[in-house]
């Protein structure tokens, strides 16, 4: 079975240039963690006000987030990517994420 996750957050509206720059040369090393552990399929939209919805698929999210949470790659990707960020309260942007629930799937 695969989770399809979909979750929020919100970039600041002065750093979307910056952001949208970032992601078009993410490390080759947090690319390969991803995949190493289980985030398939996975998309960043980008709304003009710094809405940030993400998706991907997974065989379990819980164990996706803890597998990355492990990684010391990971860790100097989110404390790169905290500043672009409003409302972390402290927090690292992956565990910051408001998750989706999925009310509807055609398939």
């Amino acid at each position: 079975m695969i989770e399809r996750v979909c979750f929020l957050l919100k970039v600041r509206p002065e750093r979307l240039a910056e952001y949208k720059e970032r992601h078009k040369a993410v490390w080759p090393e947090m690319l390969t963690a991803l995949r190493e552990t289980g985030w398939r399929n996975y998309s960043l939209f980008l709304r003009d006000d710094g809405l940030l919805v993400g998706y991907l698929e997974t065989p379990d999210f819980a164990a996706a987030l803890r597998g990355m949470a492990g990684r010391e790659i990971n860790e100097r990707w989110q404390r790169e990517m905290a500043p672009f960020f409003e409302a972390l309260d402290g927090r690292r942007p992956d565990e910051g994420m408001l998750a989706l629930e999925e009310v509807f799937h055609l398939e």
